[in-house]
Order: C-alpha cells, then sequence, then structure tokens
C-alpha cells in the first residue's frame, strides 16, 4: 500500500536522508521516498495502521514531525488534510518574509555600530568615546537579541537534531551563530571587569573580539537566502496548480428535483449534473440528456470542440463551449481523469531518479564531516596562532559556508519543473527514473495500428473465392467481427452497415475466441468460421487458392488482408488500410536525428508492415508478431547493449511496455496499456516520443549542473574558509561565509527554474499528405463475375457561401458536416471570404451540401 505524509521540520538533504533512513527501518516498510522540495514522504508499506503510527513515531524521534495525508472524502485523527502545492509554498513565503523584516530593522543599525568606527561612520556621541565601549557593547547586545529571537527555530531545530545525533544544516547555522553570540556574552562581561579595574588595554581587547554582528548578520543573510529560496522553490510547483485550477470550484447538481450549486468535491456518483455552455464539467460522467460541443483540449489536446450526445462520456476539466446537457457523474473526487493525471504528475515529482541517491549518500554525512572539520581547524588555528578569535572565525566561517541545502536541492527541484513542463505539453512521467532512463534511450521500438497509423482503418478492398455471393461474405464476415474490438474489426462492421442494415442476418455466432497473432475464431450458425491472417488459415487446414497471392498484392501497398471462411472452405478476403497518421514520418525523422534506431514492431504480415516502414522512414521493421514475440524482441534488444523505449497503445503491447527500459503508452490506448507503462502521451501523438526524449535530456542536464555547483561550491569554499588561503591574506568573515550559503541554494533552484521555459524542438512540417478516399474495389478471382463494382465517380468542385461562421471553431464544425456528406471528397472552409470549397461527385445534390451546413448551425447557399 502507499501513502504520503506531510513531514515538517527539514530544511536541507540531511533531513531528508535521516527521515527517509528513520521510516525505512520501520518492520512493515518497503519503501521510503522523501521530498525534501515538498516537505512530504511516499510510503510504500503493508497498510497496517501500527506501522503507519510506528514510522510517524521513528520520525518524531528524530527530530522530525510527520502525519499522513488524508485522501479526497477522508477525515480522521492522525490525517493531514490534503492542500494544493501552491498554499505551503506561500505560507513558506510568508514565514521567511517576516523573518526577513524582523532581522533586516535590527540588523542594520547592529552592523553600523558594530563596524561603523573601523569605516570611519560618525557614531552615536553615546558610543563614540573610549570610556563609552561598555555602553557599545551592550548596544550590540541589545540590537542582536531580537535578530537571535525571531530566528530560534534555527536553534530549537539544530540543537534537536544534533542531540538525536542527526545533525543538519540548521546544526551548522546554530552552532555558528551561537558560538559567535556566545563568545560576545563572554567579552562583554570581560569589557565590564576592565572597565571597573581601569585596565584600558583589556577592554580595547575584549571591545574588538565582539562578535555579535556577526552572529546577527549571519542570521539575517541566511534567512534573506531562505525567503529568495522559498520564492523560486514556489514556482516550481505552478504546473500541478494549474491542473488542479482546471477543475471547477462548483457544480450544478439535481437534488429533490431543483437545481442547487455545490462544492465539486461534494458531488456523488449517480448524481445527475448539468452543464451549460461556457462551463467546465466537474466530474466524470455519461450524457443522459441533451447534446453539446465540448473543448477536450485540456485533456487531450485536440482543439476542435467534439460533438457529445446522449450516452457518450465526458471528462472532467473539460469545456462545454455549445449546448445544454445532463449528465450521470460516474467518477468523482480522485477517481476522476483529471485527478489521475495530477497523482501521476505528483507521484512523479515525489520520486528519485538513480543520479539522487549519490547526492543523498553525500548528503547523509555532509555535515557530521562539516563540523568535524570546524573542530580540527578551530584546534589547529589555536595551536598555530595562539589566537581564540582567529580560531573562532575560521571555524564559524566553515559551519555557516557550508551548505547540503544546495545539494538536497539539485535533483528535486529539476525534476519537479521537467515533470511540470511534460504535463503541459501533454507527456505524463510517472517516475523520476524513467525521467533519467530516457535521458539514454538509443532505440525506440514504436507498435503499428494506433501508434504510426491512425488506428482507424477503412475498407479499401474485396475479393470473393468462385461462387461466393458478396452478401454472403459479408454476412460471415460482420457476424464474427461484430464480437471483437480490433480497429480492424470495427472498419469491417462499418462496411456491411452500410452496404445495408443488418447485415448479419440473424446469424447466430458461438464459441468466439480471439487467436494470439492469428485472428478470430466462432461458431457461425453451428459451423465453424474463421477471420484472420493466412497463418491462421494454413494451420486450420484452409485452403486460400489464388486470394493468397491477390492478397500479397494489397499487402505491397500497405492494406492488410483478412481472410474468411466458413465449414473449411475459403469465402473470401477484405483489405484494409489504416492511415499514417500526419506526424508519424516527423516524428521518426527527429528520432533518428536524436540517434536512436527506430524499429516498427506489428503482428500484421511483412508486407504491409514494410509498406508502412517505407512510408515513415524506420531503421527496422519486424513483421508477424506474436504478443510474447514483442517482448522478446525487446528483450534481444536490451542484450544487445541498447536502452529501448517501447512505444504502443494495445493489450497487446503491455509485455514489451512493461520489459522496456522505457515504456511510453499512447494516451488513447487501453488502460492496460497505459499502466504498464512509465510515460503516458496524452495527445496520442507520435511526436510526443521525440519530444519526451528531448525534455529528459533537458532535465538531466540541468540536474547535473545543479549538482556540480553544489559539490564545486563546497569543496571551494571550506578549504578557504578553514584559512589555507590566509598566507596570501585571502579569508573569508562568517558574514559573507553566511551569504554565500545562502545564495547557493538560490542558484540551484533558479537554474532548474530555467527548465520552465523549455520548448520541444521545432516541429519539421508534416510530409505526409491526407488521404484520399477510398474506392472499395469488389472482385471476384478466377474469372469469376463479380456480383458488385464500387468504382470512383467524377468529381466536380461546388462553391458555398456560408454565413454565422465567426471563428476557428465554427470553420471546424463546417467541414466536418460537409466531409460527413456521402461522395465528398475534400473540403476546404475560407473564414474570412465566409466561402467553402468542395470537391465531391457528380451525383451529390447542391440540397444535401446546403442542408449539412444548415444542421450544425450556420446558413449556406451554393454560389
Amino acid at each position: 500500500m502507499r501513502e504520503t505524509f506531510d513531514i515538517t521540520g527539514m530544511t536541507c538533504a540531511a533531513c531528508s536522508s535521516r527521515v527517509q533512513r528513520a521510516a525505512g527501518e520501520v518492520p512493515g516498510v518497503a519503501c521510503a521516498n522523501v521530498n525534501l522540495l515538498k516537505n512530504s514522504m511516499e510510503l510504500d508499506y503493508d497498510g497496517s495502521p501500527e506501522t503507519a503510527a510506528a514510522v510517524v513515531e521513528a520520525i518524531e524521534k528524530s527530530g522530525y514531525g510527520a502525519a499522513r495525508r488524508a485522501r479526497s472524502g477522508e477525515k480522521g485523527r492522525g490525517s493531514a488534510p490534503a492542500e494544493r502545492p501552491g498554499a505551503a509554498a506561500e505560507r513558506a513565503i510568508r514565514e521567511k518574509r517576516n523573518q526577513l523584516i524582523v532581522s533586516a530593522v535590527f540588523s542594520v543599525p547592529l552592523f553600523y555600530v558594530a563596524m561603523g568606527p573601523m569605516f570611519g561612520w560618525p557614531q552615536p556621541p553615546a558610543l563614540a568615546g573610549e570610556t563609552d565601549l561598555v555602553a557599545l557593547g551592550l548596544t550590540q547586545l541589545l540590537l542582536c537579541a531580537p535578530i537571535l529571537f525571531v530566528n530560534r527555530h534555527y536553534f530549537i531545530t539544530g540543537f534537536r537534531t544534533l542531540a538525536h545525533r542527526a545533525p543538519n544544516m540548521d546544526s551548522l547555522i546554530a552552532l555558528g551563530s551561537s558560538a559567535s553570540a556566545v563568545w560576545s556574552v563572554a567579552q562583554l562581561y570581560r569589557m565590564a571587569w576592565a572597565a571597573g579595574a581601569g585596565d584600558v588595554a583589556t577592554l580595547h581587547d575584549a571591545a574588538h573580539s565582539l562578535y555579535f554582528d556577526s552572529a546577527g548578520m549571519i542570521l539575517t543573510l541566511i534567512t534573506l537566502g531562505k525567503f529568495f529560496e522559498a520564492r523560486a522553490k514556489g514556482r516550481t510547483t505552478d504546473a500541478i496548480t494549474a491542473l488542479m485550477d482546471l477543475a471547477p470550484k462548483t457544480a450544478t447538481v439535481v437534488r429533490d428535483g431543483e437545481e442547487v450549486e455545490v462544492p465539486t468535491e461534494d458531488v456523488q456518483v449517480g448524481e445527475r449534473v448539468i452543464v451549460r455552455a461556457g462551463e467546465s464539467v466537474p466530474v466524470d460522467g455519461v450524457v443522459v440528456e441533451g447534446a453539446a460541443a465540448v473543448d477536450e483540449s485540456a485533456i487531450t489536446g485536440e482543439s476542435v470542440p467534439v460533438e457529445k450526445g446522449v450516452g457518450d462520456r465526458v471528462t472532467g476539466a473539460t469545456v462545454s463551449t455549445r449546448g445544454w446537457f445532463a449528465m450521470e457523474a460516474r467518477a468523482v473526487g480522485d477517481d476522476t481523469t483529471l485527478a489521475g493525471i495530477i497523482r501521476l504528475v505528483d507521484e512523479a515529482t515525489s520520486s528519485k531518479a538513480p543520479i539522487e541517491r549519490m547526492a543523498d549518500k553525500i548528503a547523509g554525512v555532509f555535515v557530521p564531516v562539516v563540523i568535524a572539520i570546524a573542530a580540527v581547524t578551530f584546534v589547529a588555528w589555536l595551536a598555530l596562532a595562539g589566537d581564540v578569535a582567529t580560531a573562532l572565525t575560521h571555524a564559524i566561517s566553515i559551519l555557516v559556508i557550508s551548505c547540503p541545502c544546495a545539494l538536497g536541492l539539485a535533483t528535486p527541484t529539476a525534476i519537479m519543473v521537467g515533470t511540470g513542463r511534460g504535463a503541459a505539453n501533454g507527456i505524463l512521467i510517472k517516475s523520476a527514473e524513467a525521467l533519467e532512463t530516457a535521458c539514454n534511450v538509443d532505440a525506440v521500438v514504436l507498435d503499428k495500428t494506433g501508434t504510426v497509423t491512425a488506428g482507424e482503418p477503412r475498407v479499401t478492398d474485396v475479393l470473393l473465392a468462385p461462387g461466393v455471393p458478396e452478401a454472403e461474405l459479408l454476412r460471415v464476415a460482420a457476424a464474427i467481427e461484430r464480437k471483437s474490438e480490433h480497429p480492424l474489426a470495427g472498419a469491417i462492421c462499418s462496411y456491411a452497415d452500410e452496404k445495408g442494415p443488418d447485415a448479419e442476418k440473424g446469424a447466430r455466432v458461438e464459441r468466439f475466441e480471439q487467436v494470439a497473432g492469428g485472428g478470430l475464431s466462432a461458431t457461425v450458425d453451428g459451423a465453424p468460421a474463421l477471420a484472420g491472417n493466412a497463418r491462421l488459415m494454413a494451420a486450420r487446414g484452409v485452403g486460400l487458392g489464388e486470394l493468397e497471392a491477390a492478397a500479397a498484392t494489397l499487402a505491397d501497398d500497405g492494406k492488410t488482408p483478412l481472410f474468411f471462411s466458413l465449414a473449411g472452405r475459403a469465402l473470401g478476403m477484405i483489405a484494409v488500410a489504416d492511415p499514417v497518421k500526419p506526424t508519424s514520418t516527423p516524428a521518426i525523422a527527429r528520432l533518428r536525428a536524436m540517434g536512436a534506431r527506430t524499429v516498427l514492431l506489428t503482428g500484421d504480415q511483412e508486407r504491409t508492415a514494410a509498406a508502412v516502414a517505407r512510408r515513415v522512414g524506420v531503421d527496422e521493421v519486424i513483421a508477424g508478431v506474436l504478443p510474447a514475440q514483442k517482448e522478446a524482441k525487446v528483450r534481444e534488444l536490451q542484450e544487445a547493449g541498447r536502452t529501448v523505449a517501447m512505444v504502443g497503445d494495445g493489450i497487446n503491447d503491455a509485455p514489451a511496455l512493461a520489459r522496456a527500459d522505457v515504456g511510453i503508452a499512447i494516451g488513447a490506448g487501453t488502460d492496460v496499456a497505459i499502466s504498464s507503462a512509465d510515460v503516458v502521451l496524452m495527445h496520442s501523438d507520435p511526436a510526443d516520443v521525440a519530444t519526451a526524449m528531448e525534455l529528459s535530456r533537458a532535465t538531466m542536464r540541468n540536474i547535473k549542473q545543479n549538482l556540480f555547483w553544489a559539490l564545486f561550491y563546497n569543496a571551494i569554499c571550506i578549504p578557504v574558509a578553514a584559512g589555507v588561503l590566509s598566507p596570501w591574506g585571502i579569508t573569508l568573515n562568517p558574514m559573507i561565509g553566511a551569504a554565500a550559503m545562502g545564495f547557493s541554494s538560490v542558484f540551484v533552484v533558479s537554474n532548474a527554474l530555467r527548465l520552465r521555459t523549455w520548448k520541444p524542438s521545432e516541429r519539421p512540417a508534416s510530409e505526409a499528405t491526407p488521404a484520399a478516399d477510398v474506392a472499395v474495389s469488389v472482385e471476384s478471382v478466377a474469372g469469376a463475375p463479380a456480383p458488385a463494382t464500387e468504382r470512383r465517380e467524377p468529381t466536380m468542385t461546388k462553391t458555398l457561401n456560408v454565413t454565422g461562421m465567426m471563428c476557428q471553431h465554427c470553420v471546424a464544425h463546417v467541414k466536418k458536416a460537409l466531409e460527413g456528406v456521402d461522395g465528398v471528397s475534400a473540403v476546404d472552409v475560407n473564414l474570412e471570404a465566409g466561402t467553402a470549397t468542395v470537391e465531391a461527385a457528380d451525383s451529390v445534390a447542391d440540397d444535401a451540401l446546403v442542408a449539412a451546413v444548415v444542421e450544425v448551425g450556420y446558413e449556406a447557399a451554393v454560389a
């Protein structure tokens, strides 16, 4: 069972490492992933309440707080309500701003009175005399005290974690600042004693050893850095926040016969929801009354509104652009499609990339090592210089300049922004590991149907066996294929329906089953029937005769021939063509340009697959494979040393998707394929495969830059703070160290935010041309006369004047309406001119064209 816990008290990578270790050691916990950026933990455990309580207890014993985050609609003790991602960031910004204001108000005068004499600045008369040094020291103490108080959380957290033997960044700040303050208080007492004894030399020496300004300025500068860091971190959640904002806040439901407006989260499954034009659909459901045009671009990326009527499914966060409908709520709360998308993005940002584990290991020992270096430096300088003040300065500088924060933020910030950019481009990345692995992909295996092709095949040719009427072939074909969900089956059924209603004529179908890699088998009216490829027919002893040779010719043209038999006798063959998606060819060109080998893998026959491969330009094509063989081919590529991405959309692709280093599912595919994949392409566009790889490479480049900076910064600054360059007169004041530490984290987060401006490379213009209308040829082999032959009629061009169009959506509606008229082969709608140019067969009547336009709400007349 996986649940999310909110963690409090973490400030750096050492904290997250400690919390993760404490949770992972609890019996019953399989895995714990702590995210410093989101202050959360993803816990995989046995689901026992006792285990969850033990995890919370273990984290609290480590010096931090933990609470299980409540799921949607859940309330209970020990659970923290889920809040929008930006809320925590806004709260952190507000807290840091308040701390910074108070700190700055007292730090400026403190710095002035402490450092003014050194710079020759005029001092208040009461503090300027030689006899007023004690008053000067007391003034510095009074100005420093409010700064220490308003930033007390550094001391509380720092010393508490130190007591638990798990020091973190706050421990370094607390040690450095408190050492300065305690030393200064001791010197203040020494000044008071010297003033009473009249020891002027001791008085001056003690006055020059005051470090109240360092104690205050360290906290102020670190808080300044933390303020900028909090602002930058808040922007990393913009993608998830934008997704959450897509959902409407209220919904109109029918209760007790009346329409009532309620919060969206209060909508219950089965309730009747009303959606009017201009409103967002609040939840997922099915239309039960009315009709509307729904803009689904937020979910699918399709810019043209989709017509919805009774029985059609509608998705939450889509927008009704025209019409009115009532829907029955089927999925609410965390079960909606939008909630699933948000959950995928959120889980991806909470996961850890393999590269982050190295940073976690370093962070786990970083703070204790820094404290040890500071202690050794103090002893060494005390022995070399014999001066406590000098030794203390170097030790404090090491403590405050060391920054485990930058190390801990290097990876999660980039991953959060990267996955957010992916979501904004319709690419859902399920884990940080998938994001990292996609960077190294050098072989892309693509399924054909529904991935490279549109998945909307159409019948192109019908070949009949000698003596078999077309009606008999269509009767058997429609009867078997009606029970299949395959796209080819849908094309055949649609063709049969066009030829005449009830093409099956009451055919009784029994013992229906799918034959893997072959097709379908059943009994039709008690006789064994087959539908599928030549391999299936040969295996069942069905002779194809001259049909097989004709099928080879059709396959060379990229068509898929399907054979049909009844009672062991071949009835004929129906050829189906699935048009290549317009973006497939440029998408494969982009992949090859990125150095990836492209492989087209399909269960279709070799000639058909080869024709498609030539069209799109893949490096290799493998046809006639079974689902298990797809998985084996992916494994073969991996064994050859390649990092493989598999792109597919069907149930038969699931094993290969799971086997691949990165499984990429087309968003319009089956739930099985999507659940087996690491990446989901919501726009169902093969071009997004290359976009996902580009995003991965940009994100990994950003992560490596961040890690280099975090490691380089500490490797350079710690030795300088220790004084290794002091023989050349180069030293670091603790205040400069504090400023450097604060802004190192700001640099890392700001660098990650540069990914917000990332855009995919410009896609080449599609070389594919829209497919022309397919003329269905019905022929008989072996010289037998064909029952019927459909040929393309002569065409002519007609122009219609259309009024009422106001935008491109109107253009799309008119074009779709005219394309739906039988016999229309091409439509060009011009918004500015208010015309529609139609290429259609001579038999298409003008009235039919005008009626089609009027039916969608516009006026038309033939020019």
